[in-house]
């Protein structure tokens, strides 16, 4: 079958055997690219991995379905007491880096992996549960109320994916958002442009100092401040004004459970809730063969990009 790697800082679509042995085989019918393989090719990283953690598909049967694409070990001390998003092989459980991923024609993963997906929401879609997941466990971790003002700094798909969230539920939702196909999408989400003034909780959504330290002046004194995004190069904390106004910093992982519901079943569920999200979100769609493209796509956001899908 057909997957995309990479090497050398390039993508590649090459031939590799079809998944066998033990779990579930999935047919793929959409995978996005996210901000981390970006990151992943650029860096030159020579994964051993077909990349792509953001999955759904079709089961044989013909179900549809979407992954939590990651594989805890379940006998370390964090997943022995819940937290399987802080399982101690770190990246190396999730699908796309420590196992091969999903931009391929077929993937295989445990049952566990399987996220059911409602009756109106597409596997063509429904690469979308993971980052909504992602959105939803750390805005899980925040005291919220109908009543707090929330500001968001980037406007990608995590962002975007917490404005949606947010809006039904929160009377005041702000976003940062630097292209104008952002701000379309966060206004048609529900959510106003340009925070100013002070908020209860900033989440930050494009890992970089500068956002840091503009989430840090959007705070009121007192508040929180989310981080959502994965900070591949470090960041300047903005440490006076942290400590002047005694903020708190709420860090957050991927996804796993709250109770016995896991972050990626509520993130499909919203998607039943939200139809309309995938027209907003997701930019652009293409074939395998023209993944080269889709990550040349995916990395221009000053020419419109936001989701850019791998359909096989």
């Amino acid at each position: 079958m057909k997957a995309v790697r990479c090497c050398d800082k390039h993508v590649h679509v090459v031939d590799v055997p079809a998944p066998a042995g033990e779990g579930v085989i999935v047919n793929v019918r959409s995978a996005g690219i996210c901000g981390s393989d970006l990151h992943m090719v650029n860096a030159g990283y020579n994964l051993p991995a077909t990349l792509g953690h953001e999955v759904a598909g079709t089961l044989p049967d013909g179900r549809a379905v979407a992954l939590e694409p990651i594989a805890p070990c379940g006998h370390c001390d964090m997943c022995m007491q819940g937290d399987y998003s802080l399982c101690r092989l770190s990246a190396g459980m999730v699908y796309g880096m420590g196992h091969d991923g999903g931009m391929a024609e077929q993937i295989i993963v445990p049952a566990r992996c399987i996220v059911l997906l409602p009756d109106n929401v597409r596997a063509a879609d429904a690469c979308l549960v993971e980052p909504l997941a992602v959105a939803a466990h750390g805005l899980r971790m925040l005291d919220l109320k109908p009543s707090s003002r929330v500001a968001i700094v980037g406007a990608g798909a995590v962002g975007l994916a917490a404005a949606a969230i947010l809006t039904p539920h929160v009377g005041t939702v702000h976003i940062a958002a630097r292209h104008p196909a952002q701000q379309e999408a966060a206004q048609r989400i529900g959510a106003g442009l340009d925070p100013s003034g002070e908020y209860d909780f900033v989440v930050e959504c494009a890992g970089n100092s500068a956002a840091l330290q503009q989430a840090a002046r959007l705070c009121k004194p007192g508040a929180t401040i989310l981080l959502l995004a994965t900070y591949w190069d470090g960041v300047t904390l903005p440490a006076f004004e942290v400590s002047m106004k005694a903020l708190r910093i709420q860090a957050s992982f991927m996804y796993d459970r709250q109770g016995l519901v896991r972050d990626v079943d509520i993130a499909a569920q919203l998607l039943a809730q939200r139809p309309e999200l995938p027209g907003l979100l997701i930019t652009h769609r293409l074939p395998l063969d023209a993944a080269a493209d889709a990550f040349a796509i995916a990395a221009n956001r000053q020419a419109g990009a936001i989701k850019v899908v791998l359909e096989p």
